[in-house]
């Protein structure tokens, strides 16, 4: 069978430990005998990101805002421990930190339905795809850890020398304080990411805040959304015949508990962060999640949705046999693979990622799958495979459908 050819490259963000070597695996199995896969390619190993004092990870983010198209592996976020292992010169920021910066982009991320392993919310029929804005609240807060008796007060100083100054709590004794923030100008860009994310997949957004009990800070965030959905996507959102619904988070919560799924669920950078982890969960892995970065202007990053897989690494080290989940990372490169199809208007490719998800899921759905997956399995009399061997199974699969 003759390969599929591509015209414009997709940026190629490689990674770290496990994750690595099934990358590479991924590409000599199931993508190389198939397609004339072009790339431009950046290592965002940590080794190569220290060499680099992390300006890879900037070029990677710039080379992506020029193609328009990403698939990253993933990457180590430096810790302590870290900086002794890799002899690092600084404990470098999250590549991913990075990348949502310079992309200003907003993390979709969604679980992968596959038969045999079922949701532990019986009615989720469909999968919920969680968008969190990606900047402020309290993963840029300032922090004050109070020794005693005093008066905390919150204080804005204008450019003009303005004064705005607001008591925040009569200190009786010890105890913590905690500054967070916010922008208009990023908000109103996770809104409008939200939306077009929404109009490409074809689902109804759900967004939910306080805005009841944080009447200034939760509301921005609420009028903004309400705003920049009057203004620019109302009529699109009623030609494509979804909705934008907005309710306390709280209702929310319980709305999506009871729901059918097929939507996608907006939340502020906190909330994102834990009900992502929720919705993976009761999907069943975090190994069978994908993620994908979308910047205001439709530019699209793709990655799994979990980690490097650490321990599997030194397993792998040693010689020892692992049985490692690469389903996200396949999704990966099938999304970037399908957006970079779409955009350049290259059915092929397109049709091409389908098919390898597909065989990825028929694979599974047989019986043959990764070890994480069997133990949660309500499929009888499975195969445990290796990860290279579950690799080699859906390329079997996979030739069987495209020959």
């Amino acid at each position: 069978m003759e390969k599929i050819k591509m015209t414009t490259p997709l940026v190629e963000m490689d990674g770290d430990e496990m994750t690595r070597i099934l990358w590479q695996m991924i590409k000599e199995e199931l993508l190389l005998p198939f397609i004339d896969l072009k790339t431009e390619y950046y290592d965002l190993g940590l080794e190569h990101r220290n060499e680099t004092d992390d300006q890879v990870t900037v070029e990677s983010a710039e080379a992506t805002k020029k193609y328009g198209v990403a698939v990253k592996c993933a990457t180590i976020t430096p810790n302590a421990a870290r900086m002794t292992e890799y002899h690092l010169k600084e404990m470098w920021k999250s590549p991913n930190g990075t990348i949502r910066a310079i992309l200003d982009g907003t993390v979709f991320r969604a679980p992968i339905k596959v038969k045999g392993i079922d949701p532990c919310v019986k009615n989720w029929e469909k999968p919920i795809t969680i968008a969190r804005h990606a900047y402020g609240d309290i993963y840029k807060n300032v922090e004050i850890k109070v020794p005693g008796e005093g008066k905390a007060e919150l204080v804005y100083t204008a450019k003009d020398g303005t004064v705005v100054r607001e008591t925040i709590h009569e200190f009786q004794g010890a105890g913590i304080l905690q500054g967070v923030h916010n922008t208009d100008a990023s908000i109103r860009s996770f809104a409008k990411a939200c939306f077009n994310y929404a109009l490409d997949t074809k689902q109804s957004l759900w967004f939910g805040a306080k805005d009841t009990i944080s009447k200034k800070y939760d509301h921005n965030f609420k009028d903004i959304f309400q705003e920049v959905y009057d203004t620019e996507y109302k009529e699109k959102f009623e030609a494509a015949g979804i909705e934008y619904f907005y309710s306390l988070i709280d209702d929310i919560v319980a709305r999506v508990m009871k729901a059918k799924g097929g939507f996608i669920w907006a939340c502020k950078n906190y909330d994102g962060d834990v009900m992502s982890d929720m919705v993976s969960s009761a999907f069943g892995s975090l190994a069978m999640m994908t993620s994908v970065l979308v910047s205001p202007t439709g530019v699209y990053e793709y990655e799994a949705a979990h980690g490097t897989v650490q321990r599997h690494y030194y397993k792998h080290l040693k010689g020892e046999e692992t049985s490692t989940n690469s389903v996200a990372t396949i999704f990966a490169w099938t999304g970037a693979l399908r957006k970079r199809g779409e955009l350049d208007g290259i059915r092929e490719l397109a049709e091409f990622a389908d098919k390898l998800e597909k065989a990825t899921l028929d694979t599974i759905e047989s019986g043959r799958m990764t070890k994480d997956l069997a133990l949660i399995t309500s499929l009888e009399n499975v195969t445990v495979l290796n990860s290279g061997d579950f690799i080699k199974e859906i390329r079997r699969t996979l030739e069987m459908g495209v020959s």
